[in-house]
């Protein structure tokens, strides 16, 4: 019978040097997963190897190089884990080098042009005496996470396979295979912190305000911060019905001329009616008036920017900005880029000013990398610290490779398979939204001002 207090078995196993990595942007206890992961590793007696800024040393070797200490990488000891997990930031930094993009097919996986990036980071962790690598981000990550495990499948059977795991990480929360990823509850914290500030200058000024928050393809960010600070309304990319839905051809705004597809035929893009959201905006407002409540904070997920009209993406930024602007292979342009809040607030004061004959000033703004490294709430610091010592115990304890760390329930970790999280005819990590209709979604309904 073990005791309640015994430290765990230090156990037998194979991986000896491990190599952690961080990629894609930033997120709140991110410091928390690194060091808890480090500090299991390095009680086991498995050396730690912190990879400085993702894969770009990794993806730069070239054969016979010696990856510099300090540069390359840093060793993770007890030296510099004290205090770690609770410190903002990334102590290992972050980048977007992705040696895995190239891959989009399962045939793509035996064309040596298109693998070699993979090859180039598998020989560079070869030449470390890597036994396994754990990757920490965003859905990107894990599908490159996927690809290498698939890469060294397909390797000559005398050659070295490492272990590889991937920890989820973006304050977007738009993760298969984990109810919530760690970031994202500091993430809302300090949105929420923003909105109830803006409410409290609404009800003294009169004024109101439309924010543009972080979330391309899901709205958690933007549920869970109207939510936790109480604002007027949220809307999101997964709120566009149908019926505000069109096709329009799609314009490159550096030339003014229609791209078209691989058939030679217009590219056509979905575009929403933008008059329909700020009718409902200016309902919820006036329904709030009804109820004596003047105060007016709208939060809109930034995902609707990309189905902006070309003419309204037009009127939303400055000329220099749009014909910057460079649409992706089906008509998406950055959202990043698109600056919609200030031009929707201005529509929104112009149809309240046609309703009621009164003027209303609607400021907007643009929220969201300001909270990506910010000191992560407590919650944050545990579900970053069980996802650290999870990686541990995958791989050293439970002796398995090409899974995810995932945390449900109370803390109780899991340990979904790449192929139950990745789409493996496209290659791609399977997304997220938020469901409309379900009880997290219809909270907010429940709390806004009633229209009907």
């Amino acid at each position: 019978m073990s005791i309640p207090l015994a430290s765990p078995k230090k156990p037998v196993s194979d991986v000896k040097k491990v190599a952690i990595l961080f990629s894609g942007g930033p997120a709140p206890a991110a410091n928390a997963v690194i060091g808890s992961a480090a500090a299991c590793f390095q009680q086991a007696g498995v050396e730690v190897y912190g990879m400085k800024h993702g894969y770009t040393y990794l993806a730069d070797y070239k054969d016979g190089d010696v990856l510099k200490e300090g540069e390359a990488y840093i060793r993770l000891d007890k030296e510099n884990l004290e205090g770690l997990r609770t410190e903002q930031g990334i102590c290992i930094g972050t980048a977007r080098v992705n040696p895995g993009k190239h891959l989009k097919t399962h045939a793509d996986l035996h064309d040596p042009e298109k693998t070699a990036p993979l090859m180039t980071v598998y020989k560079a962790l070869c030449s470390m005496g890597i036994d396994a690598l754990v990757s920490i981000g965003g859905d990107d990550t894990l599908t490159t996470a996927a690809k290498f495990k698939l890469f060294m499948d397909d390797l000559p059977a005398d050659q070295k396979r490492l272990k590889i795991v991937h920890l989820p990480k973006t304050i977007d929360n738009d993760y298969e295979g984990i109810p919530f990823t760690f970031g994202y509850f500091t993430a809302v914290e300090m949105l929420a912190k923003q909105i109830r500030n803006l409410l409290a200058d609404s009800q003294a000024a009169g004024g109101g305000y439309v924010c543009q928050l972080m979330g391309r393809k899901a709205a958690w960010l933007a549920y869970g911060a109207a939510v936790a600070g109480e604002a007027s309304l949220v809307i999101g990319l997964e709120d566009m019905p149908e019926e505000w839905q069109t096709k329009e051809e799609t314009i490159d705004p550096e030339t003014g001329k229609v791209i078209n597809d691989a058939d030679g035929k217009p590219l056509m893009r979905t575009v929403f009616d933008m008059q329909k959201v700020v009718n409902h905006c200016v309902d919820v407002i006036q329904a709030r008036e009804k109820m004596g409540n003047d105060s007016f904070v709208a939060i809109i997920s930034e995902g609707i920017a990309e189905f902006l009209p070309i003419a309204e993406i037009r009127k939303c930024i400055s000329d220099d900005e749009y014909r910057s602007l460079k649409p992706d292979s089906f008509g998406h342009f950055p959202v990043s880029q698109l600056k919609y809040s200030s031009r929707l607030g201005r529509l929104i004061a112009e149809e309240y000013k046609k309703r009621t004959g009164k003027p209303r000033k609607m400021v907007g703004l643009q929220f969201g990398y300001e909270v990506r490294c910010n000191a992560p709430t407590a919650y944050d610091v545990i579900l970053g610290s069980q996802i650290g010592v999870g990686c541990y115990r995958a791989l050293c304890e439970n002796n398995i490779s090409g899974v995810m760390i995932s945390v449900q329930d109370t803390m109780n970790l899991s340990y979904p398979r790449f192929e139950d999280l990745i789409n493996m005819e496209k290659l791609r990590a399977y997304q997220r939204p938020v469901k409309v209709g379900s009880d997290i979604h219809q909270m907010a309904r429940y709390l806004e001002a009633w229209t009907e």
